[in-house]
Parts: structure tokens; C-alpha cells; sequence
């Protein structure tokens, strides 16, 4: 999915003479052949996460279009204080690409797993947020963000994963995996692709599950998502984030605004209250924080 992203970048720049790339010590190698093209527009800086923060909103301030990549936690906690001040308070087209949400580096530990990213961005006026399920999704919505004038957050998860996208995303839309009614999934992420393998597993067994993915957990098309929800009783959120701050609570306060017909139920899987304190691949934190198919199951065979 990273790969797809920054090889998007690079597309973009071959048609927007404004797209510029700036790196913080990524490594040898990374968009070569962005570097090769367009040397002029192509900046790897060292370990100064909030200096290049502040260097890429001054690249906006003159009309450019900077792409800033690096590791999820250092881009956000790190760099907090420059991008409000820097880049929402000025509503700059800074987009940051975010290596790493989630339990990516589930090997290296707490101070790299990036679990409140949203949370923290999402509280920010102007800020846009994209969490793509896959890398065709990830090509769809990075080829449009040259059109949005904004700040963007993007949300890079790991590599590799199954695609599921079929239609292609339009920035601020939900999107329907699957049909059905009464219970609802409501994923952002690679969270999709678990929901969507419980809820075949669950019709095999004769429920009737829908699965809606938010690939823009801000801002949301409202009215698309009160649609989807009609015939539902309960929605299931679930997230590779901390169960505070992120898609479930914005699902609870998108519904404390829209007073719909009939009430509706809501559950919140995701990362508990605490740092995290569990080694491994992701998937074995997948599995310790009952984030799989197999929990997504027997939660709405516990509900029925």
C-alpha cells in the first residue's frame, strides 16, 4: 500500500507541475525515479520531522503542493504544535502520508504503534482523513487529493493486503462491501477486510450482515451514510486504533447529530485504554485485541 501511494505521488507530479515530495530519513532508494525526474521537487531530509513540517507549509504558502512521508507516530505526536499552527490554521494543501497506522510496527513497541493518529487529527478544523482498505483504494483517493484544497492526513497501513475495492472511492463517500440488514459493520482501514471475511462467514450460517467501509473518516457524506443505515439496529465498529477518539466515537457523535427514525445500538472494538504492551507480528495483535473474523463473529453471534 505504501509503494502504491508514494508511486500515485509520483503520477501526480508528472501532470502537476506543483506536486513536491519531501522525506524524512526514508532510506536509499525511495522514489528514485521521482528524484531522477523531477530533482528540483524532491527534498530528503534528515531525522527533523517538524522542521519539514514547517518547510512544506511554507512550499504551500507559494502555491505548491507538498507530499510529506514519513512514520506515522513521528508525523503526528511529533509534529503536533506545526501542524495545527503551520499547516490547519493557514488551511494549507499539505498532504501527509503516514507510514505505519495502526499496529504495523507491532515488532518495535508502543512508541511506534500509531493507535491515536485519528483521534488527534480529526480534532483539528480543516483536516481531512483517508484510511484506504487496500492499495487500488489507496490509488483511487491519492489521485484525488491535487483537488482538495485542505490539509490531508493519509493513513498507509501494511503491505500486501487482499484487495477487496471494487467500484473506485470518491473522497468523503462511504462505501457498501456488502449488503444486509439489522447489524452493520463499519470499518475504516484494513479493518474492512476482516469485517468483510466475518460477514461471509456469518451468511454462511444465515445472518445477514452489512459491511460499510469509510475510507474519509473526515469529513463524511452524512446524507450516503444516513441511507446506509436504514434497517439497521446495531452497528459493530471496528478499528485498528484506540477505542477512544477514533471511528467509533465518531460514529456516536454522527448520530447524536442526525436524529434518525429508529435507534440504533453501537459497538466499539478496537485498542483498549491502555498502551499497548504486547511484541509480535500485527497479526498476532490482531488476535490479542480480538480484532479477527473469528471475534467479529461470535460478536454478532452473542448479539443474535
Amino acid at each position: 500500500m505504501r509503494q502504491t501511494c508514494l508511486n500515485s505521488i509520483f503520477e501526480l507530479a508528472k501532470i502537476n507541475n506543483k506536486v513536491i515530495f519531501i522525506g524524512s530519513d526514508l532510506g536509499f532508494g525511495v522514489l528514485n525515479d521521482f528524484k531522477k525526474k523531477f530533482p528540483k521537487r524532491f527534498f530528503m531530509e534528515g531525522v527533523s520531522e517538524q522542521f519539514i513540517i514547517g518547510m512544506a507549509a511554507g512550499l504551500a504558502k507559494e502555491g505548491f503542493i507538498p507530499y510529506v512521508n514519513t512514520i506515522a507516530t513521528f508525523l503526528t505526536r511529533r509534529c503536533f504544535d506545526q501542524i495545527v499552527v503551520d499547516m490547519c490554521l493557514h488551511n494549507l494543501p499539505v498532504r501527509l502520508i503516514a507510514n505505519g497506522g495502526g499496529l504495523v510496527y507491532a515488532p518495535l513497541g508502543p512508541t511506534h504503534l500509531a493507535l491515536e493518529d485519528i483521534s488527534i487529527l480529526r480534532s483539528l478544523p480543516n483536516m481531512t482523513i483517508l484510511s484506504p482498505c487496500d492499495a487500488i483504494e489507496m490509488k483511487n483517493l491519492v489521485m484525488q487529493t491535487t483537488k482538495i484544497k485542505t490539509p490531508i492526513y493519509i493513513r498507509v497501513a501494511r503491505g500486501g493486503d487482499k484487495i477487496i475495492s471494487k467500484s473506485k472511492s470518491k473522497i468523503g463517500d462511504p462505501v457498501v462491501f456488502k449488503e444486509g440488514k439489522n447489524i452493520a459493520f463499519i470499518t475504516t482501514g484494513v479493518m474492512a477486510q476482516v469485517a468483510l471475511e466475518a460477514s461471509n462467514r456469518l451468511e454462511k450460517q444465515g445472518f445477514n450482515t452489512k459491511v460499510i467501509h469509510l475510507h474519509t473518516l473526515k469529513p463524511i457524506s452524512e446524507h450516503l451514510l444516513i441511507n446506509n443505515l436504514k434497517n439497521i439496529s446495531k452497528i459493530i465498529t471496528v478499528e485498528e486504533h484506540f477505542s477512544i477518539g477514533g471511528l467509533g466515537s465518531i460514529i456516536l457523535e454522527f448520530l447524536n447529530r442526525n436524529k434518525l427514525s429508529k435507534k440504533i445500538e453501537v459497538k466499539i472494538l478496537g485498542i483498549p485504554d491502555r498502551f499497548p504492551d504486547k511484541y509480535g507480528e500485527q497479526i498476532d495483535l490482531f488476535d490479542y485485541y480480538k480484532l479477527n473474523s473469528k471475534s467479529l463473529v461470535n460478536e454478532v453471534l452473542c448479539y443474535k
